[in-house]
């Protein structure tokens, strides 16, 4: 069910810092489209099927921005970009399609690729926009609240001919630890526990270099054949924490990742 609503409620917000940044009485929302003709944000419930559309009216250097009142921290969100279907011409705007928030600082849900998330219809030319709505198989951005209680931590600073870096997978490096209760496993509160920390130690290491933790898919190839992208070089949100690697929900991997390395650091 889709609900369109007046946007009489949207403020002018601002342009900048692009994202979703709340505060004690609602959240400003931005994103860069310098060649959009509108920009409706998309607001969901906690499934992410129903949706409100709130139609984002200011715009300065090609920044869209607007802010809603009542909105806080765990609010799902989209965009829906309106704008000229000009291939030839580098243009693939389709507002048929949800967008994932660029600057999104976390995200909720997987690609379903059983809907029709491609701009264009599969088997036919990609010159044909596919008019058909994907939002319910689309992941949906979070509205995060920054608020972090980081103490004295600090950047340890140690010089580079000092460093031993350990390259590493957060869950492939604790999918099986002895240690760690099975909960933990395969997670950034797990890579952050104690008995983690204690081995690094133990082989003298001073630093950890993580593959990658931003979010990724699954491609379909994969899942097809009964696989996982295990690696995470399939990204969709570079400011967003992986989700699958935090035991919380509704944002929960932004703060399991901040005590990661407040701990890290710690150590």
């Amino acid at each position: 069910m889709t609900d369109v609503a007046t946007g009489q409620r949207v403020r002018p917000g601002s342009r900048f810092p692009l994202g979703a940044t709340p505060d004690e009485t609602g959240t400003n929302f931005a994103l860069f489209s310098e060649n959009a003709k509108r920009v409706d944000l998309c607001l969901f419930d906690d499934d992410g099927q129903n949706e409100t559309r709130e139609p984002l009216h200011e715009m300065t250097a090609h920044v869209w921005h607007g802010y809603v009142p009542r909105i806080g921290p765990g609010q799902r969100y989209g965009y829906r970009v309106h704008g000229p279907w000009e291939p030839k011409a580098g243009h693939r705007f389709n507002s048929a399609k949800l967008l994932i928030d660029p600057y999104a600082r976390a995200l909720a849900g997987v690609v379903d690729w059983k809907t029709p998330v491609f701009g264009y219809r599969l088997g036919k030319s990609d010159l044909i926009r596919d008019k058909r709505d994907d939002a319910w198989g689309v992941p949906k951005g979070i509205v995060i609240d920054d608020a972090f209680d980081w103490g004295d931590d600090r950047r340890p600073n140690i010089p580079l001919h000092d460093s031993v870096i350990y390259e590493l997978h957060v869950k492939g490096f604790t999918a099986r630890h002895p240690d760690l209760p099975p909960e933990l496993r395969g997670t950034y509160a797990g890579l952050a526990a104690p008995p983690v920390i204690a081995y690094l130690k133990e082989l003298g290491i001073t630093a950890v270099e993580l593959l990658p933790v931003h979010a990724f898919l699954d491609d379909s190839h994969l899942l097809d054949r009964g696989l996982r992208n295990y690696w995470g070089y399939n990204s969709i949100g570079y400011l967003a924490p992986h989700n699958e690697y935090a035991r919380g929900q509704r944002g929960g991997q932004v703060q399991e990742f901040k005590q990661l390395v407040k701990a890290m650091h710690d150590a």
